[in-house]
């Protein structure tokens, strides 16, 4: 932890007044709050959590970098496929946590060049910090589309449109699960030790969570994982609206054969820090970035259950290549290195198993649309689902 950025005084009173809001939770429950439950104030606690807060997040100058911040190719291709399905909708998009608002305005922008510009653009984001720079953003970048971004708190009670979300479910708190030294089975929470925020692991204070463990944990002594029940829920109440049209989520993630798979004995839960990966996710809550990788196979299955259909299942290379990046790509003109080169260097990222390309996985679901999508003509793996 030494050679991580230093905080500054006033984002650390910031995380001590957070640990705070975490250890009076902890004692008025108790003693003991479920990991989801503090992943939840760790990320946002009104003022004080990660997307609640006022520190800067994404891009060179925060925590990470998501795909529509490294180049707009991304929200082209992402484009290229609504453009397919918005006719057969009322003509709603629907984005959840939108960031800084860069993939509205890439999709926005491209959709207009290809003349299927949506009658209008719902955001859903939980960060008033990210809705002023959203709102910022779009008004700078495209004043003449500006008016047809709305903002909403909630999702609407019934959709006729299509619903995205990029880096959305793993920023979803989850349930901690760990299989001990004589194989039980123990649900893991956070308490207080010694004067210090710690794991501890009790017996399932959930039942369906404890279902789902016995279903899915390798009978392996020392087995650490997670289990998104929001996750599960979340794809439920959107497919529960859904009357008519899609749904598109993009995220890293496996599909649960891989996940729990028993040499993934250590779980995916990771936090983003200034750059920097960070195992402990009690360094500085409110400052860093928790997350976990999504189980696919779940989300796939949370979708069937409610009616959807599962179109698609593929990696974001793939889904990205069959949306024409290759073809953008060639709109540049290679000869023109200083131009060409950034833009090859961040298709080169989105593409790569080695970074984005591989380990991001891109899922698609629709009601009452064509099942043949352009994201998926060729590389589709519901099979391994």
């Amino acid at each position: 932890m030494t050679t991580l950025p230093a905080a500054s005084p006033e984002a650390l009173a910031v995380s001590q007044a957070l640990c705070g809001r975490i250890r009076e939770a902890i004692a008025q429950a108790g003693g003991w709050i479920p990991f989801s439950h503090y992943m939840e104030l760790a990320l946002y606690a009104p003022g004080m959590g990660y997307y609640a807060a006022g520190s800067r997040k994404l891009g060179e100058a925060g925590d990470f970098i998501t795909a529509p911040e490294l180049t707009p190719l991304f929200g082209q291709c992402l484009a290229r496929q609504l453009a397919e399905l918005l006719p057969q909708t009322a003509g709603a998009i629907y984005e959840f946590g939108a960031g800084t608002g860069k993939l509205a305005i890439d999709l926005l922008a491209e959709l207009e060049t290809l003349g299927c510009l949506p009658q209008k653009y719902v955001i859903l984001d939980l960060s008033p910090d990210l809705i002023d720079r959203q709102r910022d953003n779009i008004r700078a970048a495209l004043p003449r589309l500006a008016d047809r971004v709305e903002w909403a708190s909630r999702l609407p009670d019934a959709i006729d449109g299509i619903v995205i979300g990029n880096e959305l479910l793993d920023a979803m708190p989850c349930e901690m699960v760990f299989r001990d030294e004589n194989r039980q089975l123990r649900q893991r929470g956070v308490t207080i030790r010694d004067g210090a925020l710690c794991y501890e692991d009790r017996d399932f204070a959930d039942a369906r969570l404890a279902e789902l463990a016995a279903q899915l944990v390798p009978d392996i002594p020392r087995y650490e994982t997670e289990i998104s029940l929001a996750n599960r829920g979340f794809i439920a109440t959107v497919a529960g609206a859904l009357k008519r049209g899609a749904m598109v989520m993009i995220d890293y993630g496996h599909a649960a054969s891989e996940y729990y798979h028993p040499e993934r004995s250590m779980g995916t839960l990771l936090g983003h820090y200034r750059h920097h990966t960070v195992q402990d996710p009690f360094y500085l809550p409110g400052l860093m970035d928790l997350t976990c990788h999504v189980d696919f196979t779940a989300v796939a299955q949370s979708g069937i259950d409610a009616g959807l259909d599962l179109i698609g299942y593929t990696s974001q290379a793939q889904f990205l290549l069959n949306c024409g990046l290759t073809e953008l790509l060639q709109q540049w003109d290679a000869n023109d290195v200083k131009t060409y080169l950034p833009v090859a260097k961040a298709a080169q990222r989105l593409l790569s198993p080695q970074e984005m390309g591989e380990t991001f996985k891109a899922i698609g679901f629709g009601k009452g649309v064509s099942i043949d999508w352009l994201g998926f003509t060729r590389g589709d793996r519901c099979y391994t689902l």
